[in-house]
């Protein structure tokens, strides 16, 4: 059946890679369960706080199935940070817009995610976003997947770490850790996290050089094994070191799903008399806002991704990305009736691939795990950050591999690519780096004397991010 489903054979995998595959995907990008809902409700616990919660593990799971039986593609979504962050703060403005409470607020927020699945749906149905891709130079369209690479390393090196600190910010390990003249500066740097970080960064790198060690020895469960490695010596490290018992969390928790606080906050809540309160010239700008950096963090982390896997044709296309972009779709439409934030294809999934997975089986597989997650959600909060961190550092040095494929002597690849590699890890947006990206090709084009190598839709996008960056409030 399984075969028959997902064509295994047919892309040179088996059921036992797909799935660990699919598991290790799950691990890299578990935080979100319980990250999304703090970052949408600031952190407060109650009833809507239960409904983000349920909201991300459903959502996601109806986004991914879509992606497995639909297009057939290892790739899985979740609300997408950055896109979660801001729709945070559009929260909060509409409450001192409006007057209305947060609940009400976060409701007619939930419209704005609703329109800009259906606008996406409609146009992917129409084939109008797999035009935008294919809008995108070759060369623009190589260096997504190295630009990507550098921002797992951020993650890995920077923000999943960072969150231990008092600091933080990019690559944080390297800039503030390995950085510091002495321990002691280090220390103050760091202030009272330094202890956990060192517990962190120690056990990042064991996992990182056991996930190499293991791959260079041709385990398929290599990036998996290595965090489970990670995992058990942080969690010894915090037993013996700092006096903490990792599995504490897991006495008090609560294994029921709270469907009635969803059913009460975000459940089919879309608040539009709230959100005509907005006004439509600032309802608009959200919009389009909203559906830019969504549409190209999807495809970059498509293209991205695919390109690593070995999924795109001569031309750097993938087949079925008409699929993949309305499975998207489809799961940022079922966040917002669900109660969350832009639903979107991670960049994660990345090491989902790099494990070995090809096919729908891999996703099929994550999605189950965040539908389980809804009763076994304790049990993912105690994956360690130093874990996650371990496998994004290795899965973006391997995507830097893709770097080979760009030609360094055309300056029309070079300057977007280097643009895009140090765009895309210091602004964490995917969109906002190739949008980078796209302008710098144009101009070099424009004022080289070969603008008529320029297609028309790319001239059209180029216009749309300068707009973006400059002129939108």
């Amino acid at each position: 059946m399984l075969e028959k489903i997902f064509r295994l054979k047919e892309n040179n995998t088996t059921a036992k890679t797909e799935i660990v595959a699919g598991l290790t995907t799950f691990m890299t990008m578990a935080y979100i369960i319980a990250l999304n809902p703090n970052l949408l409700t600031n952190f407060e616990q109650g009833a809507l706080w239960n409904g983000v919660f349920l909201a991300t593990c459903i959502a996601s799971a109806i986004g991914i199935f879509f992606m497995a039986f639909l297009a057939n593609k290892p790739f899985a979504m979740a609300p997408g940070m950055g896109l979660n962050s801001f729709f945070a703060v559009v929260v909060a403005n509409i409450v001192s817009i409006t007057g209305l409470s947060y609940v009400e607020s976060f409701q007619a927020a939930l419209c704005i995610i609703f329109i800009e699945g259906i606008l996406f749906l409609i146009l992917s149905v129409l084939n109008v976003r797999e035009k935008i891709v294919d809008a995108i130079p070759l060369g623009v369209r190589l260096g997504i997947a190295p630009a990507i690479g550098m921002m797992l390393m951020n993650i890995g090196l920077g923000s999943n770490v960072g969150i231990y600190s008092e600091n933080g910010g990019p690559f944080y390990v390297m800039r503030d850790f390995f950085g510091a003249l002495t321990p002691g500066l280090a220390k103050d740097n760091m202030g009272s996290g330094y202890a956990t970080m060192v517990l962190t960064v120690v056990t990042m790198f064991i996992g990182l050089f056991v996930i190499i060690i293991l791959a260079q020895k041709g385990v398929k469960a290599a990036v998996i094994l290595g965090m489970l490695v990670a995992s058990v010596i942080y969690w010894a490290g915090e037993a013996i070191f700092l006096g903490i018992n990792p599995f504490a969390s897991l006495a008090s928790a609560s294994f029921l799903p709270p469907f009635k606080d969803m059913a009460e906050t975000t459940l089919f809540k879309l608040n539009f008399k709230g959100f005509a309160q907005i006004g439509w010239f600032t309802s608009i700008t959200l919009i389009i806002t909203f559906c830019i950096i969504d549409m190209f963090d999807t495809i970059g982390t498509l293209v991205g991704t695919a390109s690593r896997a070995g999924m795109l044709d001569k031309d750097g296309k993938m087949p079925k990305m008409k699929e993949a972009l309305i499975s998207d779709a489809i799961g940022t439409v079922a966040g917002s009736v669900t109660g969350t934030s832009t639903v979107t294809t991670f960049v994660e999934s990345a090491s989902g691939v790099e494990a070995g997975g090809r096919t729908g089986l891999t996703a099929l597989t994550t999605g189950i795990m965040f539908l389980a997650c809804i009763f076994i959600a304790p049990i993912a909060g105690i994956i360690p950050a130093a874990a996650t961190s371990a496998a994004l550092i290795y899965v973006g040095v391997l995507m830097l591999t893709g770097l080979k494929n760009i030609d360094f002597s055309d300056i029309c690849q070079s300057v977007p690519v280097a643009l895009m590699l140090i765009a895309m890890p210091i602004s964490g947006s995917i969109g906002h780096a190739i949008g980078l990206g796209l302008i710098s090709y144009t101009v070099i084009k424009v004022f080289t004397g070969k603008a008529k190598d320029v297609s028309v839709l790319t001239y059209v996008l180029s216009v749309i991010f300068l707009i973006k960056f400059f002129l939108v409030a």
